[in-house]
This record gives C-alpha cells, structure tokens and sequence, in this order.
C-alpha cells in the first residue's frame, strides 16, 4: 500500500458492489487507485430476472455477471470478510480455501446487502427454500418439474394432492413475480402430462398483511389478486404461516395441508455479518449513512444498498431509499463518483433519485406497473417489465444474450425439462458402489 495510490476496498459482490467497482475500474487500470472486490461468490447476480429464469424465459448464466471478466483492472477475492476494523483500516478475510487473513486498505465500501428475513416457524428450515440466487431459483424450477412427474406417476391421490400443491410465503416481488411465473410455466408444461390438468395443480400466495405487491399502489395490487384468482391460485390475505414440520403447512386462518413445495420469500434484513464491523448501525441492523453515502461518524468509509439506512432527499417525512436494485444501481454510480471525486480533493455530492415507479411480471405476456404516477396492466405492462430490466442489466454483453433468449423464444416452444437429478448428481453413482 502506498500513499500516492489509495487501496479501495468493496466488501461485497452485489448490486452497489458490482456497480461501484465498475465505476472505479477505468481508474484502477489508469493506476490512479487500486480496487480489490472480496465476495463468497465470483458472480454477482441480477435478482430481478430470476423469476424468468425459473421459469426459463431466460438461460441461468444469463442472469449472473462474472466478477472477474468484468471488472477488469480490479483484483476480486472469493471469500468472506468476518470482520472489519476500521479504526486500523484492516478487513479480516477468510477465503473459500485456506486460513483467514488480513488485508489493508485505505478506504472501504460496505456492499453486503441482505438475506432474507426468515422467523422461528416449526418446520420452517428444513422444508422451505428461499429466492435469492440463481441457485435457488434453478434448484425451485426443477422441483416444480419433478413434481409434476411424480405426480403423473403416481396411483396414491394424497401423495399426488401433496405434490401438485405449491405455497409461497410472502406477497413482495419476488414472492408474486417467483410465484406467477413458475404457475405459468406449470400451467404449460401440463399439456405434456396426459393425467394432469392445470386444475389439479393447488398454488398458494400467503401475505400477512391486507394487499401485495405495495409498491404499485392499492388498485394495481387488488388488480394482480384479481388476475391471479381468475387462474385459479389461491392467495390468502392477512394469515400466515404457523408450521409446515414434515411438510405438513398450517395457517393461521385454520387451514391445513400437506405441500412438496414452500417457498420463502417474505422480506429481507440487513446482513448480520455488519455486526462485527466498528461501524454505527441502526436499530434495524442497518449502517448510519449520510446522504452523501459516507458512513456517518467516520471517514473514509462508504455504504449503500439494502445493508445501508440512506436518507431520501426527495422525501419531506424523512424517510429512508427503499431496499430496491432501483435504488442500488444508482447509489453506487454516484458512490463511485463520489470516491473520486475524494482521490482528486474535491467535495462528494448526495445521492438523490426520486422513485421511477414499479413494474412486475406476472408470467408470460402478463404484469402490472407503475411508472411516474401511471398505471398499465397486461401486456404493455410485460413488456415495460422486460425493457426497463433489460436495461439495468450490466454490461452489453449479457443484455445482448438476455434479448437473444427473447427473441428465440418467440419461433420456439418454452422448455420445460426438468434437471432435478442436479440437485444430488452423485446419487446414481453412489447406488452403483453400493451394488
């Protein structure tokens, strides 16, 4: 580390810390700065298309951003910050081989984002899978599949009731997109299954609170209920869920049944590794940031995304930017703006956008949105979806490949193949040595 080149260090590979390093590699490479990226994994993962591609409107590769090829100039690290001591400006690093380490920098941006926010419900981890990844989104579509096979294959009609039956916990975007998408995927694959008709199929929306989909306003929400009810899924409102031990699912209204398939997708929280970091938080985990994203009390150090309280300047009741990629993707341009701006002596600006509007897919040809006050339903809605989305991917790269799989899709068939043997691919094997 010398003093002529800061060492900026990103903790965190997701939006803001994709995003920022992207900003800062054309200075790294100008060797004006040096710029490391420490992250579990070496992709980062644009969350909103994963809808699509569970459905397999869009490849999985597609959806994830390779760190390494795009960020070029930077050095990325694939392991996981423990701890971070900025009063020493050290970051404890622990890589995916190998004993942990310390690693020096002289200023630090705090990207590690959130995971979801889950409660202590009986049955809860055993049973459920969560959305976040491109992983978990792969792993839901061949699930979906498979039990649509096992069911076909199966003379036993409790057994075939429990695999045809699929409860999602949680009303937000990626529980309604996640949940729509996969039925529409369903729904088609069934004309494949001369034993199996869409109405066999028992596809569950818990919400505890009175609506979903908030963010597009009431009308649009009480809309997308609408819309989903008219296919025959069945959306509970204000109940929850109490177990699902053995996949066994108890509600809160009283109901009970058995399902193959939960999903959980019920809100996110601030990252719990923020704390063992020196760094102020607030009461809900998040850091104190101020509206030039420095975290407030200290210098040198930065924050934004869903680990990060940003005060919302176009807000007169003093409200914090909403944990959205809308709002990463542009905190981290102007954080990486404003970290040169610093290198170069001049003053870092505020960060301040005020919220475009929403747009949700609701399967193909189907959505809802709300853009600068205006409400569009159905296709057109569909298709702001898949523009304003495609856009924000980074790189052309993968926005070209992103539209290539669009585009075939419309001369050919939707793919509904099941890979479940993916999830434990050396279990033929095994039987094999066993033999």
């Amino acid at each position: 580390m010398t003093a002529q080149v800061p060492h900026i260090l990103v903790v965190g590979g997701g939006y803001v810390g994709m995003y920022t390093a992207y900003g800062l590699r054309r200075a790294a490479r100008k060797g004006r700065i040096r710029v490391t990226v420490v992250d579990p994994r070496s992709v980062m993962t644009y969350q909103p298309f994963l809808p699509e591609a569970a459905a397999g409107s869009v490849e999985p590769r597609h959806v994830v951003v390779p760190l390494r090829k795009t960020l070029k100039g930077c050095r990325v690290v694939t392991g996981r910050v423990t701890g971070i001591d900025h009063a020493h400006k050290v970051a404890k690093v622990m890589p995916e081989e190998g004993p942990e380490y310390e690693l020096a920098y002289d200023q630090v941006v705090v990207a590690l984002g959130s995971i979801a926010r889950t409660l202590p419900i009986p049955g809860l981890a055993e049973e459920a899978t969560g959305f976040k990844n491109v992983e978990e989104a792969i792993a839901l579509r061949n699930k979906v599949l498979d039990r649509l096979d096992v069911a076909s294959s199966q003379p036993d009609p409790a057994l075939r009731k429990s695999a045809l039956t699929f409860v999602f916990i949680g009303g937000g975007y990626a529980g309604v997109e996640a949940f729509a998408e996969l039925e529409d995927m369903a729904r088609y694959a069934t004309r494949y299954y001369d034993n199996i008709k869409p109405e066999d199929m028992h596809w569950v929306l818990v919400e505890a609170t009175n609506r979903i989909l908030p963010e597009v306003g009431p009308d649009l929400g009480k809309y997308t209920v609408d819309q989903l009810r008219k296919r025959n899924m069945d959306i509970r409102l204000e109940t929850r869920l109490e177990s699902c031990e053995k996949g066994h699912v108890i509600l809160s209204d009283g109901d009970e049944f058995d399902a193959d398939t939960i999903v959980w997708t019920a809100g996110v929280k601030a990252n719990p590794a923020l704390a063992a970091t020196d760094f102020p938080l607030d009461e809900k985990g998040r850091v104190k940031t101020l509206p030039n994203l420095r975290i407030e009390g200290v210098d040198d150090a930065w924050t934004a995304g869903d680990n990060a309280a940003v005060p919302d300047l176009t807000s007169e009741t003093g409200a914090y930017c909403a944990p959205n990629a809308q709002h990463a993707v542009r905190q981290a341009n102007r954080l990486a703006a404003n970290i040169l701006r610093v290198v170069d002596g001049q003053p870092p600006q505020d960060y301040k956008h005020k919220y475009v509007g929403s747009v949700a897919s609701l399967g193909l040809h189907k959505g809802v949105a709300q853009l600068y006050g205006v409400k569009v339903k159905g296709w057109l809605a569909w298709f702001l979806h898949r523009t304003y989305h495609v856009s924000r991917v980074p790189t052309l790269n993968r926005k070209a490949r992103v539209i290539l799989d669009w585009t075939l899709a419309l001369f050919f068939r939707r793919e509904v193949t099941s890979l479940g043997s993916l999830q434990t691919p050396n279990e033929e094997f095994r039987r094999a040595t066993q033999s």
